[in-house]
């Protein structure tokens, strides 16, 4: 079976359509090269090419050393989204080669190609999804790094580059997991800027000439669906080792100027994106009622041996754990009408038990840490201060985040991290005080968690009774 290339997609598609994508001028830099942003941001540009709407491609950069953009040369770049489930009560099954992709890049290879994006006047928009750890402040990227370690820390070169050139600014898009993203990604480059000393004219620049978007992202994307891979290369005429599964339904939720509705007609082009002046209740609805279970599970589940979602919902007592955690966790912590909390999280659950979705935990589960921190243990503290109590169930994930990153030769996986995070973990875990310690840790949950009361009790007891009882027995008081 032949490999997915420009060549063998003009066999099963227009060659106007090719050609034409293929000679779109780049209006978009993208950083990370991961399956949601190409289910997700690439999948929408091309709804948006194929009504004529936005006629451009985009520019993917790799943000760590080990990327995958070199791999995906071999396939000119092209790569077929598989949309399956359901959508408004009605069963989806389709798919579609993405030709967006106009080059990508690789900074720890050719980082004078990487800047020399900053050259390129029909680039107005950049994307960015470098998980929940990617938007953080590191004082040790200097300007002259060749990359800089940081994303904030490549960003700040380009956009220096680009004023250096006095070029216009970009419209500035994150969709990493964290609150206000597009403020604190503002926020960084500011930093940066002055621990670098670019001058008062370049920090007067990033805020004049650039709109930074806080954004809130919402589609389930579990990536490549290799247990049907030779089936679909026999139906699709063609092996693509990049196809991306995602479910239909999509949620984009941007919070800045209107104008950008104009700059950038993803509601025109049909898709459910919405730009508005506050997206907080977006964010809450969708941040602690779809991806706060999505890491109860992958913490917990993931030590029982539960590889997948649908797993978890089928599964006699891991279903009703997350429904309890949604129920009686995480509802009565929003401020919300609670049949709208209600009616969404009965959605999510439609979603978690998708029977064409595969949707592994192993890959939910990466940088556990910091999905902790954002997506549960907001819930976690609100429930202390407003009942004198702690959600068992969260609790009992936090327990089992301790455990999973401790090091123990007993926990089935290895768990997906910073270098720097798990050596903080398993250093802790090698004291006679790794509760205490950990959870004492400000650099890792923004606040010493030795402070709440009784949480330290908590997970210690939760920490001993699944290393001693395992995990179905300690949740079965829970469910």
């Amino acid at each position: 079976m032949p490999i997915l290339t420009r060549a063998t997609h003009s066999t099963t598609a227009s060659t106007s359509a090719v050609l034409t994508d293929a000679a779109l001028p780049t209006r978009a830099i993208q950083f990370g090269e991961g399956n949601f942003l190409r289910g997700f941001v690439e999948w929408q540009l091309q709804q948006m090419n194929n009504q004529g709407l936005f006629n451009g491609g985009v520019t993917i950069v790799q943000p760590l050393a080990s990327g995958l953009v070199a791999l995906q040369g071999a396939q000119d770049d092209l790569y077929t989204v598989l949309l399956e489930g359901k959508l408004n009560g009605e069963e989806v099954q389709s798919h579609e080669v993405i030709t967006v992709v106009t080059g990508t890049v690789d900074p720890y290879t050719d980082y004078a190609a990487y800047l020399a994006l900053a050259e390129n006047d029909d680039i107005e928009f950049i994307f960015s999804n470098t998980t929940e750890a990617g938007i953080e402040f590191t004082n040790t990227d200097t300007l002259a790094d060749a990359p800089q370690k940081s994303f904030p820390g490549k960003l700040t070169a380009l956009l220096y580059r680009r004023f250096e050139l006095r070029k216009a600014g970009f419209q500035i898009i994150p969709c990493e997991l964290i609150e206000h993203n597009g403020d604190r990604l503002r926020e960084i480059v500011l930093q940066l800027a002055e621990l670098w000393n670019l001058g008062e004219s370049f920090t007067r620049w990033v805020s004049d000439e650039n709109v930074f978007f806080s954004s809130l992202v919402d589609r389930i994307v579990p990536g490549y669906p290799k247990d049907r891979a030779a089936e679909l290369a026999v139906e699709f005429g063609y092996t693509d080792n990049f196809i991306v599964k995602a479910e239909p339904f999509l949620l984009w939720v941007i919070e800045g100027p209107q104008e950008l509705t104009e700059r950038l007609p993803l509601a025109k082009a049909g898709l459910n994106v919405i730009v508005t002046d506050d997206m907080t209740p977006y964010r809450e609805r969708k941040v602690f009622l779809l991806n706060g279970p999505h890491t109860v599970m992958a913490l917990l589940a993931r030590l029982a041996g539960v590889q997948t979602v649908r797993e978890v919902m089928q599964d006699a007592e891991f279903g009703p754990l997350i429904d309890r955690v949604m129920y009686s966790e995480i509802i009565p912590e929003l401020d919300l009408p609670h049949n709208e909390l209600a009616a969404y999280a009965e959605s999510v659950k439609e979603r978690f038990d998708n029977p064409f979705m595969h949707h592994e935990l192993a890959s939910i589960a990466l940088n556990s840490a910091s999905k902790f921190t954002s997506r549960l243990l907001p819930i976690l503290l609100a429930t202390q201060r407003d009942t004198i109590a702690l959600p068992p169930r969260i609790t009992l994930a936090l327990a089992a985040l301790l455990l999973a990153y401790s090091g123990d030769v007993s926990v089935p996986f290895t768990p997906v991290d910073g270098d720097e995070v798990l050596e903080t973990f398993r250093t802790a875990a090698a004291t006679k005080t790794y509760v205490q310690t950990i959870l004492a840790n400000e650099s890792l949950w923004g606040t010493d968690l030795t402070t709440v009361p009784g949480l330290v009790a908590r997970v210690s007891e939760g920490l001993e009774s699944l290393r001693v009882r395992g995990v179905r027995a300690s949740i079965a008081d829970l469910i």
